[in-house]
């Protein structure tokens, strides 16, 4: 009866259309009264707990980072760069979009932003080379996806808030995963364009490539520091989020000189809304997060799959399966905290280590982002390459059942995950 209170209004408002945050604050309130517990006092002092995070400062500082990358140029060289070193390739821009989401993906964090970003940069050069239009979008739409898997990771930063795990422990986690999902790209790419006729442009000089590498060498430099950072201790991941800001600015204002005093308040205006959406979101969710806990929803969840218990990997099976449907209604951030706070207990009970469980729910909603009709991902190369959503969907299939089986992967084979992490965590 409490799974229902909790989910009818939920379910329901949404269906209406009623913003996500807002139909999280009607559900947290209507367990409050089923509970016999209704307070707006209460519920007003969780939306404010749920805001005051230290290490939620991340998550605008990152925000501002991607913007700051797009309009200053960054992005652009790391795109030139990657056209440079692989473009000659038989499907070589494919190549390109996969080598550049991954190198972005270690930059911004957002997987909308990277998706916008090489959107409009590639899916007209790959048109114009004769790749199909959509075949074009969906690789793009599925190499967007990578940002939320690769540190920095918004997704993680929330995740690692909402469950009270290490932030950094998971940024090292997601490192060899994310890799692991661009390389299970290359080989989806690489089967979809084999019978495709497109001449690939001529191998560019051994100048022109050390050319690009020098000209992106600044953007490039960026991903190094931050890992140095946190492996080392240097700073912690919310310290990490200013660093990027910081060093983007002054990368994209004083040395590529692509962004002037008056782009600032466009980007930070942009940044603002973006984490205003976000930090609304995880602010809302405190007060159902808090209610789940009363109400003890996970103990009668963990009596529901308590016969697979005893199987780790069925249960995580069982979970992946869950969050795959849960994916195609629900976008990435109210998924991971209302589902955070009703999975961790579980999984703590069937012994499964929080990291490894942190990074493999974390792919799972960033596959989220592509599985229609929600995916926020597929809607905005949607709208910035002009694709219908019917033939994008068509299209990136072959690309999301590629990284379904890298997570079905990593689910039989925890090692992928756990021997890469203590490696990059010394």
């Amino acid at each position: 009866m409490t799974i229902a209170v909790f989910l009818v209004p939920l379910l329901g408002a949404m269906a209406i259309g009623m913003p996500i945050a807002y139909a999280l604050l009607l559900c947290g309130a209507a367990l409050m009264v089923h509970l016999d517990l209704f307070d707006a006092q209460v519920i007003a002092q969780n939306v404010i707990n749920g805001a005051d995070s230290f290490p939620l400062i991340a998550v605008p500082f990152f925000m501002l980072a991607g913007e700051i990358m797009n309009t200053g140029g960054l992005s652009r060289r790391i795109v030139a760069f990657a056209m440079a070193l692989v473009g000659h390739i038989k499907g070589g821009l494919g190549y390109v979009a996969i080598l550049a989401a991954v190198i972005l993906a270690s930059l911004s964090g957002s997987a909308v932003a990277d998706a916008a970003a090489l959107a409009a940069l590639l899916v007209p050069m790959m048109v114009a080379a004769g790749h199909d239009k959509a075949r074009s979008g969906g690789l793009i739409a599925a190499a967007g996806i990578i940002a939320p898997i690769i540190p920095p990771s918004i997704g993680f930063i929330i995740f690692g808030v909402a469950a009270n795990v290490s932030i950094t422990k998971l940024f090292l986690a997601g490192i060899f995963p994310g890799i692991l999902l661009g390389f299970s790209l290359c080989i989806a790419w690489w089967w979809v364009v084999r019978q495709e006729n497109v001449a690939p442009p001529p191998r560019r000089p051994a100048r022109e490539v050390l050319h690009a590498f020098l000209d992106a060498l600044w953007a490039l430099v960026l991903p190094g520091i931050i890992i140095f950072g946190l492996k080392f201790g240097v700073f912690t991941p919310t310290e990490a989020a200013v660093v990027a800001a910081v060093y983007s600015l002054v990368v994209a204002m004083a040395v590529y000189r692509e962004m002037g005093l008056a782009d600032l308040y466009h980007v930070f205006l942009t940044a603002a809304k973006t984490t205003a959406v976000i930090m609304f979101l995880v602010a809302a969710a405190m007060v159902s997060s808090w209610l789940i806990t009363i109400a003890d929803l996970p103990g009668e969840l963990t009596g529901v799959l308590e016969p697979l218990m005893d199987s780790p990997t069925t249960l995580l099976l069982a979970i992946m399966a869950l969050v795959v449907v849960i994916g195609t209604a629900m976008d990435m951030t109210p998924t991971i905290l209302i589902l955070t706070p009703v999975l961790m207990p579980i999984i703590k009970q069937a012994g499964i280590d929080p990291v490894y469980f942190g990074v493999l729910f974390i792919i799972n909603n960033a596959i989220g982002l592509i599985t229609p009709p929600v995916g926020t991902v597929l809607n905005v190369v949607c709208g910035v390459s002009k694709i219908s959503m019917e033939d994008i969907i068509k299209g990136v299939m072959p690309f999301m059942i590629a990284q379904l089986a890298v997570l079905f992967l990593l689910v039989l084979f925890p090692s992928l995950v756990t021997v890469p992490a203590k490696w990059f965590a010394g």
